[in-house]
């Protein structure tokens, strides 16, 4: 067998790739005793069928929250235990991943574990049950019941995405899971799980001949073909359109946004990147938004953008890798709300993004935000489990080590470049707008109405805060009754 090694010299990243559709394999040795094992297929929900939404998902969580052929679950838990550690797993649109970290001095007992969970599963009823109902009460409960941040987001991919792979949220709906089957999943299993989809990652002090033995486990699998991503473009949205969930909740959480055409190694990427620091960083105090929405009106938590997927926000401050993408999103997220508020924080939202597009960053923006990206990068390294799941997205995605990629990208930028992109690939309009709000047709009239929609304050402002005020509360929201749908908050992710 003929095998060719490319290595990234930079990051000291491995990639070992042979003549034959066999696992590929990315290496970051050193000389920690904590080993990190990653096993990337690139598949996921978009490879759905079309009237199974969520059984990638759901057999992914069968492998990682199942048992093997020789243990049940509660004995790999058992096992695991002694050793303080587990196994993950999250499944996305063309990603799903399996992460595991041990102690070297554990690394052979851990490994044989996790290897058969993957390559070896049991398929038990009583499991499947399980991680079904998991799957189901996920959505029922914490998504539409307890994360009105999450549901807003994920609704709005669905939306602008409605007709195609990416249509649906990842866990599937509710009636889907409910009539999948064991068979099913296995299906799922034997077309999916092959070599042709799967990047090995290791990471940590393992021992020199590990990644052979881990390839050699894995070229068991199917050699298979990769899943093909070819997608054609969302639908065009021609006009503003809002879809208001209906839920009992105190606040009102906005996601509005639109496609792009940008992705990573695209040649406007990185001045994207700036543009959305700039705008605003998540869970950063210094962005656009939040100054203007948070700091100077104290209208709510957090105002932040994004051009990538970043699910699980409220949760983390970093994104998490392994959630490659080839089609993105432009989007803004505006939560929580009072509702007396909530006319007025949509309009400021779309008055500062027409700021943007109409006049750029500014130089002075420009420098402090790629300084800071410069160094923000480095954060996204802090572990070494997250730098090896970049280092696979950068394999993914065809780029050099991510983190080179950014710095070089970023030294050879300007500000024309970044406002050149601005004006390409940002707009404010024709966009979709999401709501989860209480009282939703008493919010649909404020928004298609012809009356102005004032903030309420508790104390007072500035004279310039009041006067743009006065501005920002007619700006127009070119909503007709016809654009805005109210849709009740049980019908989400339910058929």
């Amino acid at each position: 067998m003929i095998r060719m090694a490319a290595l990234f010299a930079l990051s000291g990243v491995a990639i070992l790739a042979d003549t034959r559709p066999a696992p590929r394999v990315v290496e970051l040795p050193g000389k920690s005793p904590l080993v990190t094992i990653r096993l990337v297929f690139t598949t996921g929900a978009a490879s759905d069928p079309s009237d199974q939404p969520g059984l990638a998902h759901l057999t992914a969580e069968l492998l990682g929250g199942g048992g093997t052929k020789d243990r049940t679950y509660k004995q790999i838990l058992d096992a695991m235990y002694p050793m303080a550690t587990s196994v993950s797993v999250y499944s996305d649109k063309e990603m799903t991943t399996f992460v595991g970290d041990t102690h070297v001095d554990n690394l052979d007992r851990f490994y044989a574990i996790m290897r058969d969970m993957v390559l070896n599963p049991g398929w038990r009823a009583d499991d499947f049950t399980r991680v079904r109902d998991d799957a189901v009460n996920e959505l029922r409960v914490s998504l539409r019941g307890n994360n009105d941040e999450e549901l807003g987001k994920e609704e709005l991919y669905n939306i602008i995405y409605s007709g195609r792979p990416y249509g649906h949220e990842n866990l599937g709906t509710v009636t889907a899971l409910n009539k999948m089957t064991v068979a099913d999943l296995r299906d799922f299993y034997q077309r999916h799980y092959t070599q042709a989809n799967l990047i090995i990652g290791l990471a940590g002090g393992y021992p020199p001949d590990f990644a052979a033995r881990v390839k050699k486990d894995f070229a068991s699998l199917p050699a298979g073909e990769p899943d093909a991503f070819s997608f054609a473009a969302p639908a065009k949205i021609e006009r503003n359109r809002a879809t208001l969930i209906d839920k009992d909740t105190r606040s009102v959480a906005w996601s509005l946004g639109f496609p792009i055409d940008v992705k990573r190694g695209d040649p406007d990427f990185a001045a994207l990147l700036v543009m959305q620091s700039w705008l605003g960083q998540h869970r950063a105090s210094s962005g656009r938004l939040f100054q203007r929405m948070r700091e100077v009106r104290g209208l709510n938590y957090g105002d932040y953008a994004y051009i990538e997927y970043f699910p699980r926000g409220m949760y983390q401050f970093e994104p998490a890798p392994n959630l490659g993408r080839h089609q993105q999103i432009f989007q803004i997220w505006v939560r929580p709300v009072e509702p007396p508020n909530a006319g007025f924080a949509l309009r400021l939202a779309l008055f500062e993004l027409n700021r943007l597009v109409k006049d750029g960053m500014t130089q002075q923006d420009f420098e402090s935000t790629r300084s800071f990206l410069g160094k923000y990068v480095n954060v996204l390294m802090k572990t070494k489990s997250a730098e090896l799941g970049y280092a696979i997205d950068s394999v993914y995605y065809g780029i050099p080590d991510y983190n080179e990629y950014v710095k070089t990208s970023l030294a050879k930028l300007t500000l024309a470049d970044v406002n050149r992109a601005i004006r390409k690939h940002l707009r404010a309009d024709r966009l979709q707008i999401v709501g989860v709000t209480k009282d939703a047709e008493k919010l649909k009239a404020e928004l298609t109405g012809d009356a102005a929609t004032p903030i309420h304050y508790n104390s007072p402002k500035p004279h310039d805060i009041l006067d743009e005020d006065k501005i920002v509360e007619k700006w127009p929201l070119n909503l007709s009754a016809a654009d805005v749908t109210v849709v009740p908050v049980d019908s989400v992710f339910e058929n």
